[in-house]
């Protein structure tokens, strides 16, 4: 039920996971998930304890340190933050966790008012990977986002919409943020109710999507693509048909279109002619 709950009722989920606790405090997996609901449910002093907890009782697991070292942001201690960055632990780290490390280290650089700092903690070959990993969103999103508090916007709405086409779920708010730094109104295609976007959207043109790289000069590729026999799934980066993954795209309204007066319609009288009977057939009878 934690789990379940986890995105949707955080406060919940969170309550489930202490009731859980009390029935079985010494089991790594049971600490782990308290650990985890107290964090998505902002209790960053509880959080940080379970997680320690769970790391102990499981001979030391480092997949959590990402959310240990944001718990310590969250707790106002930017520097215990960095020395856990710095742990010897961290180098054990997969790939995801060692991404979602330089995100929780580029806001603690924020935090510190070291923005170059935190645009540079970003600046990972991950960032340059021209095929779409689990991570891609969430790297492009934070770093378009340091790079808004470095004051490079026009970077930073290149990065928005780099992440708005690689958030295939709508996890972020990518697309609104492109669309606010560059003056646009969103239309939502998914439902059908396109409404009208207004004068100032006339010449607007969609996200880059589908064509081009996250590098000059080449192609995206996603994971689907990549393996053989795999059909893309919709909303795929690299889709066919050019559509945005979110399912929104930026366009101007429809030019309108005058309606014909009714005085410039011919009034001719409608004739309606019986078919001619075919050979040998007796015409209908009409008595």
């Amino acid at each position: 039920m934690a789990g379940r709950l986890a995105d949707e009722e955080p406060e919940r989920a969170y309550k489930h996971a202490r009731a859980a606790r009390r029935l079985a405090s010494r089991v790594g997996v049971v600490r782990e998930a308290a650990g985890i609901a107290a964090y998505h449910a902002g209790e960053w002093a509880e959080a940080l304890a379970e997680l320690r907890a769970a790391r102990r009782l499981s001979a030391g697991d480092v997949s959590y340190l990402p959310l240990m070292v944001d718990c310590e942001r969250g707790l106002g201690r930017p520097e215990r933050a960095l020395d856990l960055i710095k742990s010897p632990e961290a180098k054990n780290l997969d790939p995801m966790g060692l991404v979602e490390l330089r995100i929780v280290e580029s806001g603690v650089r924020r935090d510190l008012g070291q923005y170059d700092a935190a645009v540079v903690t970003l600046q990972i070959p991950e960032l340059r990977d021209r095929r779409l990993r689990p991570w891609s969103a969430r790297l492009f999103y934070a770093y378009a986002d340091a790079l808004v508090e470095a004051e490079r916007a026009e970077e930073a709405s290149d990065w928005f919409a780099r992440a708005a086409a690689a958030d295939r779920d709508g996890e972020t708010d990518a697309a609104e943020r492109y669309a606010e730094l560059e003056g646009l109104h969103i239309i939502d295609t998914e439902d059908g109710d396109v409404e009208d976007a207004g004068a100032e959207n006339a010449g607007a043109e969609e996200i880059d999507t589908g064509e081009g790289s996250l590098e000059d000069g080449g192609d995206v590729v996603t994971e689907d693509e990549a393996a053989p026999g795999d059909e893309a799934a919709p909303g795929d980066v690299a889709a066919a048909e050019g559509a945005p993954a979110t399912g929104i795209e930026f366009k101007a309204a429809d030019p309108e279109v005058p309606e014909t007066p009714d005085e410039d319609v011919p009034d001719v009288p409608a004739v309606f002619l019986e078919p001619k009977p075919a050979d040998g057939e007796q015409p209908p009878h009409t008595g």
